[in-house]
């Protein structure tokens, strides 16, 4: 059975790389004594995707990981054959279970059965929302709320990006699908896919661009507020609406 587990990553934990979290995860599994299913082969790895890595540094409210497991309760029944009450018990349980076993800094906020055609949760990134602020004594002289219009008015905003294969022009433009200010930050949907990938930074620097300013050093504090998927019509949802049941601690 697929589950989807929703995390906040905050505090210090902020400054531990993506493969670590993968790493602890792993661990935590096990600790919280949870029967996640294994691949074959000759080194076997439990079954676990996690959505588009988070940067060092920036905190979160909505971090996504995707495991298999043989469900709570369940025995070798099909998976048919379990019922909704025993489906929301056993991701209380899990929910609870991970809790207790995961570190001051990461937070387990929901656990939700995947149907059989849900993709998994990096190959169904398609945005992620941000809130942008910055550090006191760092902040930018430039007026947002008067550049925005105007900035989110062209029809291409060309910057220069390190790839790979070395640095090329790309338009953040089509990746910014949202973008408004609240006078002490910024609020962005951005595009997280693997052909865009725009990240917080890009849209700061090209907007004090507009001002003839440069972003100061280390002046950002941004906190990813949840990664979405489009859906068959087009739509942007969150990566925690795409499941049959499930248990959240917040409601």
């Amino acid at each position: 059975m697929k589950l989807r587990i929703k995390f906040r990553k905050y505090g210090t934990v902020r400054y531990i790389g993506h493969l670590d979290v993968m790493r602890f995860f792993q661990k935590a599994v096990r600790r919280a004594g949870i029967d996640v299913r294994y691949t074959n082969g000759f080194s076997p790895h439990q079954v676990m995707t996690f959505a588009a890595p988070l940067g060092v540094g920036i905190t979160s409210n909505g971090e996504y990981m995707d495991i298999e497991v043989n469900f709570p309760g369940s025995g070798n029944l099909p998976e048919s054959d379990v019922c909704p009450e025993d489906m929301e018990e056993g991701c209380r349980n899990i929910w609870k279970r991970l809790n207790e076993a995961c570190v001051p800094g990461i937070e387990i906020v929901s656990v939700k059965i995947l149907p059989d055609t849900a993709g998994n949760a990096m190959a169904s990134v398609a945005a992620a929302s941000y809130t942008v602020g910055f550090r006191k004594g760092r902040e930018p002289r430039a007026d947002f709320a008067a550049i925005l219009p105007r900035f989110l008015a062209k029809d291409r905003i060309p910057v220069m990006k390190k790839t790979k294969k070395g640095i090329r022009e790309v338009d953040l433009r089509e990746g910014i699908f949202r973008l408004s200010y609240t006078g002490e930050s910024l609020s962005m949907l951005l595009d997280a896919s693997s052909g865009g990938n725009i990240k917080p930074v890009q849209v700061v620097e090209a907007l004090l661009a507009e001002e003839g300013e440069q972003l100061q050093e280390n002046a950002l504090l941004v906190t990813r507020e949840d990664v979405y998927t489009r859906t068959e019509e087009g739509r942007m949802v969150s990566l925690d609406e795409i499941g049959l049941a499930g248990y959240s601690g917040h409601t």
